[in-house]
């Protein structure tokens, strides 16, 4: 098994931000590597399949499920989403931290997978900004978009999983928060390892 490294594992409602914030964190820190998850849900527009997740269907993703090959996996509106376990364990072999955009479903396995796991749940100033943000995106029906307000709802109030909450009124200053979030794990990550790597050196 390859030396595991940062599993920085993002969660938050829909419209939020989370994607946006992992982008950019993914661009600053070239070290990090993100989870690119199976999921059972239909394309969107221009998606690329193997880019921001591998698609396929809900009998073979079952199989998988049979097949215990998820390290994390949940249902969330109607599909199946899931993170491969060999791809976590590739991106530690090449020397890569992994960076997760998932929901707390899939956040409360992996930390029962790996415990060193640092979550972060990302949340707005308050429930009428992210209304005013999901009913922005002009593409959702009202059903839709109050389907998301009450799973936000609900998503928010499993805070007590995570070790950190980020409030995200202005990008740039959650971005900021979000990285240092990173950087802390990233140090203590390697100060251990060296520690031990000491240690096991000794006579």
């Amino acid at each position: 098994m390859a030396e595991q490294g940062v599993l920085l594992i993002v969660c938050g409602p829909s419209g939020v931000g989370k994607t946006s914030l992992c982008r950019a964190l993914l661009e600053a820190r070239p070290r990090l590597t993100p989870s690119v998850s199976y999921t059972t849900r239909a394309r969107r527009g221009d998606e690329v399949d193997g880019e921001a997740y591998h698609f396929v269907d809900v009998p073979t993703f079952e199989a998988m499920i049979e097949r215990d090959e998820f390290a994390e996996w949940a249902k969330v509106h109607g599909n199946y989403y899931g993170t491969s376990s060999k791809v976590i364990e590739a991106a530690w072999g090449e020397g890569h931290d992994v960076l997760f955009d998932i929901d707390y479903q899939g956040a409360r396995q992996l930390k029962e997978r790996y415990p060193h796991a640092t979550t972060v749940l990302v949340a707005p100033p308050d429930m009428t900004t992210l209304e005013e943000r999901l009913r922005g995106r002009g593409t959702d029906a009202e059903e839709v978009i109050e389907r998301r307000l009450n799973a936000a709802r609900h998503e928010l109030n499993q805070h007590e999983l995570f070790e950190f909450l980020l409030e995200n009124r202005d990008f740039d200053a959650a971005l900021g928060a979000l990285s240092a979030i990173y950087d802390s794990a990233r140090h203590a990550r390697a100060m251990k390892v060296d520690w031990l790597n000491a240690l096991l050196k000794l006579p």
